[in-house]
């Protein structure tokens, strides 16, 4: 297992110098050495214990990292082998925070909502359903 990984995973990350791109580069290397299943569910773990080390376990939104997952895995599986370079040139859209492209998939309230930090919402932004009420 990669030294970044294991870092991650230890909490050895230094939380003032770690920013967006730093979270979608960790994502990637967990997704590419141990797969998706194995590698969403302990990066989901490792965040979550990283937030909380920092003091601030009120950043972990749930939706937003499930979405990068599942979408960083996608891409992955789309483009087969390449290397982080590769990969980054090939994604520069995932590396917008505020707006990010999140926010053309789900509706402002969705994300904002409570119950959207604590699972995992499926995209809203173009329901033709009213919107839930959280």
């Amino acid at each position: 297992m990669s030294s970044q990984i294991d870092a991650f995973e230890r909490g050895d990350i230094d939380n003032a110098s770690f920013h967006h791109r730093d979270h979608i580069r960790m994502a990637w290397s967990f997704l590419r050495e141990l797969g998706f299943p194995e590698g969403a569910l302990r990066f989901d773990a490792a965040l979550r214990r990283f937030v909380a080390k920092a003091g601030k376990p009120q950043l972990y939104h749930a939706t937003i990292t499930w979405a990068y997952l599942v979408t960083i895995h996608d891409r992955i599986a789309r483009r087969g082998e390449e290397t982080w370079d590769d990969f980054a040139a090939d994604n520069e859209e995932l590396f917008t925070w505020k707006p990010s492209l999140l926010d053309s998939w789900y509706r402002a309230e969705t994300l904002g909502s409570e119950h959207a930090r604590r699972v995992f919402v499926l995209p809203d932004a173009h329901c033709v359903a009213p919107p839930l009420k959280y």
